[in-house]
This record gives C-alpha cells, structure tokens and sequence, in this order.
C-alpha cells in the first residue's frame, strides 16, 4: 500500500538536495525531501505534500543522528529563512555543494564534464557575510520564517561580519518607523544600512591593490574573503588577448583584472548606479582602455556597435536568471575564442552552457565557489572554448 498525506515514515536521508532540503526513499522507494536534515540521518518524518513521483514532509523525530550533525549557532535557525545548513558540518555542505553543481550541469545541460568540480570553500563559514537585505515591519526587523512571508525578528545573524552585524543590532534597537527592505553593507573601514531604494552613502571595497566605490544597491559579492579567490579565476578563465567583453560588469569587480590583461575592454552594465561607480573605480585606477556601454545586456548585444566586435573573451556574471532570451545566440555569433560565465544558480547555468554548446562551445573546465555557507547556494564558473570564425575588425 503507497503512502498519504499524514503519513509518518521513516528513512535515511541520503543527501542535501538543491533546494536545501535533505532526500531519501520510502520503503516503497518513493523519494521524500525534509527539511533540517544531514546526510546519513535516520529519521521520521510526516508527509505533508505527495506528489506522484515524490513527496514532501516535515521532521517529526531523528531517530539516529549522523555523524555530519552539528549544533547550529543561531537560535533563530530552524525558524529564519536565511540559513538551511547550520546543522550540517561545514565540509559535508561543501561536498554537497560540489555535487549538487556536477548532477545539475549534467542532468540540466546534458554536459560532458571535463573532470570533477573543484569547489573553493569559504575561509570562515561564520561571520563572512558583507551584505545582507532585511526585513522592516511594524517596529521589527529581521528575516522571513522559512517557507513563509512572515517576520522573524532578530537582532543578531552569525553569518554576518562583524561590521555588518552592527548594523543589524543598531536597526533592531531603533527600527525605521517605516515598514520596508532594507540593506546592510560593509566594507572597508565600515558599514552602512539604508532603505532599499533611497539614498545610501556609498562603502568602499578592499579588491587586491584597488579600491572600488559601491554606491547603495549597487551588487557586490558578499563573501570578502573569496574575492581574491573569485578575481583570479575568472580573470584566468579570460586570458589575454586585444579585445575583451565583458557583460554585467557591475561596480567593476572584474573589471580592472580584465583591462590589466587585454588591450581593450568593453564593458557592458545597464543599472545607471553601477555605471558610474565603475566609471569612477577605472579612472582612480588609471586605467584608460574600458568603454562602458551603459545598457542592458540584451539591448546591447542586439546593437551594431558589440555586432562588430570579434573579442577574444567574452566574461559574462548575470543575475539568478541567466542569460536573456536570445543572448546566447548573439554571444555565439561573436565567435569568442574563450567565454567565462560565473554563475549563481547552477540550473539556468546549465541550461545557458547547453545553448552556447549547440554554436561550437566546448565546456574545458568548470570550479565552484562557496559564497554562502548554511545555504544551498552555490557559485560555478564555466571556462567555455570555441572555433574562431574569420577574424574581423574590432
């Protein structure tokens, strides 16, 4: 007889799943995702949504622990949304992380991979994080409950640095009176809250022997101590050459690596704020040789001017979503004798990479990047090779 709804089963949860939750199989096979789950427990569990292939529960009981169990240390974590893992010893989330990135790369894009994924961890797995939004409602301020749009106040957040975990207390000590978003950033020499959305002082950020503005809401990545780790990769991935174009360029984060590396460098970025910091950033460095395209990506490369460029590099960083309807096409046309795509979601990474795959895009090697320990998020940068068409000018 199958299983129902309110069903207690009981299996061994066998790994992390993309989404956070643990998975394993039912007697009768069926596979079951529960939240707050390790690797290797034996549980019970309550089915609460089935599905024809799969089910899903909440954790009723641990009947054996795993020995990759280990006490989280936020007493908000189990009820905040923020993190999934603090309950996973930190190398068992970096093991699932670089699987997680194999299996999608392969099941999603149908990728021949050139070998295993080399996954970066975080220096710290606590207090590493430099930027953070936050929640404002009626006098509180905190996260959203796990799996809802409810407020989970707090005042404290381990993953936060220092700096940025100022911030946050100050906030909860004297909440805005108005129900909003808020961000909090750090940087060099301090940090910043501000209202999603309306003015901000800019932070600075420390990247090697350059210094960048980051003006409010403008993206960073949030992991300081990966930076270096994360500049040195993708400007790798690159390589050097005459030309270079770069898409989603941001603040400029890579930037500066890039127009140390090649002769000339086009840099495309349409948020107005990003622009002009990264205008701003390349002239303190003293560098001459970018032209930044203030425009979205998917306009620009449907223009004449980035049609007529033949880059030896193409070194994209989109948002969560990937690439645009019909930017691959365009990225393939511009025959690229290299392509690095760093990645914050492995699926529409996958499925980007497969579209790129179809116009003579070899996959040469792909690496892993641990941004967000205690969360299943996961960054892949994907070094793509390709057939050069007949070089034209630039």
């Amino acid at each position: 007889m199958g299983e129902s709804a309110g069903d207690v089963v009981e299996l061994r949860i066998d790994a992390l799943a993309a989404g956070g939750d643990g998975v394993g199989r039912t007697a009768q096979g069926r596979v079951v995702f529960v939240p707050l789950t390790a690797p290797g427990d034996l549980v019970r569990a309550r089915i609460a949504q089935l599905h024809p292939r799969y089910a899903r529960a909440e954790l009723e009981e641990i009947v054996s622990a795993s020995a990759a169990r280990v006490a989280p240390r936020c007493t908000a974590f189990g009820e905040c949304g923020g993190c999934s893992w603090q309950h996973v010893e930190y190398a068992a989330q970096c093991e699932a992380k670089r699987r997680i990135a194999e299996d999608t790369l392969r099941r999603v894009g149908k990728l021949a991979l050139p070998g295993p994924i080399a996954l970066h961890p975080s220096p710290e797995p606590y207090a590493y994080r430099a930027r953070a939004r936050v929640a404002v409602e009626d006098g509180r301020v905190g996260y959203r409950r796990r799996n809802s749009r409810v407020l989970c106040a707090v005042r404290r957040c381990p993953v936060l640095c220092a700096p940025a975990e100022a911030q946050l207390a100050a906030l909860a000590d004297a909440p805005p009176a108005r129900s909003g978003e808020w961000e909090i950033a750090a940087g060099a020499g301090g940090a910043r809250a501000h209202e999603v959305g309306r003015a901000g002082k800019p932070i600075e950020l420390d990247l090697g022997g350059d210094r960048l503005r980051v003006s409010a809401d403008v993206f960073f990545q949030a992991n300081p101590a990966l930076h270096a780790a994360l500049v040195a990769s993708v400007a790798g991935a690159a390589g050097r050459g005459a030309l270079a174009l770069e898409l989603y360029a941001g603040c400029g984060f890579f930037t500066l690596a890039l127009a140390r590396a090649f002769e000339r460098v086009v840099a495309v970025e349409g948020d107005a704020a990003a622009a002009a910091d990264l205008r701003h950033n390349l002239a303190r460095a003293g560098l001459a040789n970018v032209e930044v395209v203030s425009e979205r990506v998917e306009h620009a490369l449907g223009g004449a001017h980035l049609e007529a460029l033949r880059p030896d590099a193409v070194v994209l960083d989109p948002p969560r979503t990937g690439l645009p309807r019909g930017a691959a096409d365009r990225i393939r046309a511009l025959a690229p004798a290299r392509i690095a795509y760093l990645s914050c979601d492995p699926a529409t990474l996958a499925r980007d990479l497969a579209a790129l795959g179809s116009g003579g895009f070899e996959l040469e090697a792909a690496e892993a990047f641990d941004l967000f320990p205690h969360t299943p998020h996961v960054e892949v940068l994907a070094s793509l090779r390709g057939r050069r068409g007949p070089s034209g000018a630039s």
